[in-house]
């Protein structure tokens, strides 16, 4: 095996103080930045940071405004971390920095790094649940969490051209294996690190005129944490993008907000898990969006 995880993402943004208290709302741990900006933390080790947005030490831009500027993935063991970096370096500019990180950029423009994964332990435990004479909770209430306190980052969707779609998402599958759950031909592509079963870690979103940053999704431990921390973020005063659902590939249950170092953020919860027995499929169309999404008169599919 060698890419496990996402390990961190960099954005470059205009307004720092906004991105600040926007993450510190979303329930990520704010730690001391060596880089100048600030820096977040879940639980499990994975890093945010955020730059300014002409910081000379970031990655080139793909789109304009405030953005992701890499997004790096863990690798598991130096021996894979530098096959990586040879066969990389074949075809394109690849520079390691003084911790061992490598840093690239793909067949779109975005800047990527490899770095060895260092994954911190959490203890999780599910919330009981009662269900007829199935009774999991007893001679007590369930409890409020109040708000969201994501344990890790699951996956993170970028919008690329629809021109050399294959040319971009091949890259990710020939070069730094990874697995294509579900291709869906006229809009995307799921796709898992080697080393784990999420159903995706990784999207690729096709689209007619733009390469940006979609959203970076954050997991938390069920559905009442994905609608009291939606609900913890619209106290704040930031504007949901896609209010509570199921998606339908990938099942997590969702809500989703607008995030000022661009893109959005997602609350996920409940993703389907693919191990190597599982049959990669391939559509021809566009299958639902969504399972369910909560609803009310006039709404679109997509409000």
């Amino acid at each position: 095996m060698a890419i496990q995880r996402i390990e961190s993402v960099t954005y470059g943004v205009e307004d720092l103080p906004a991105c600040v208290r926007f993450f510190e709302n979303v329930g990520l741990e704010p730690i001391a930045s060596a880089t100048g900006g600030a820096c977040f933390r879940t639980p499990t080790g994975q890093h945010v940071y955020l730059r300014p947005h002409d910081d000379p030490a970031l990655p080139a831009a793909t789109s304009p405004g405030s953005t992701i500027r890499e997004l790096c993935w863990g690798v598991d063991n130096r021996a894979a971390l530098d096959a990586l970096a040879r066969d990389l370096g074949a075809d394109r500019n690849v520079s390691v920095d003084a911790d061992g990180v490598v840093h690239s950029f793909d067949e779109s423009g975005f800047g990527f790094a490899l770095a060895l994964a260092r994954p911190v332990p959490v203890a999780v435990s599910p919330r009981t649940t009662n269900l007829m004479e199935q009774v999991g909770r007893r001679n007590a209430g369930a409890m409020t969490y109040g708000r969201a306190r994501p344990l890790r980052l699951i996956h993170v969707a970028l919008d690329i051209l629809k021109e050399g779609r294959e040319r971009a998402v091949g890259f990710y599958l020939e070069r730094l294996g990874f697995r294509a759950i579900d291709q869906v031909l006229p809009m995307g592509c799921f796709m898992q690190c080697e080393g784990d079963i999420e159903h995706h870690n990784f999207l690729l979103c096709h689209r007619p005129d733009r390469i940006a940053m979609n959203h970076l999704a954050m997991e938390v431990r069920d559905a009442d944490e994905v609608i009291e921390g939606g609900n913890y973020m619209h106290a704040q005063g930031w504007k949901e993008s896609r209010r509570l659902g199921r998606h339908n590939l990938g099942s997590n249950i969702f809500r989703m907000f607008h995030a000022p170092c661009g893109g959005r953020i997602e609350y996920a919860a409940d993703m389907d898990r693919m191990d190597r027995s599982f049959k990669p499929r391939v559509w021809a169309q566009t299958p639902p969006h969504n399972l369910w999404m909560v609803k009310f008169p006039g709404d679109t599919d997509t409000a």
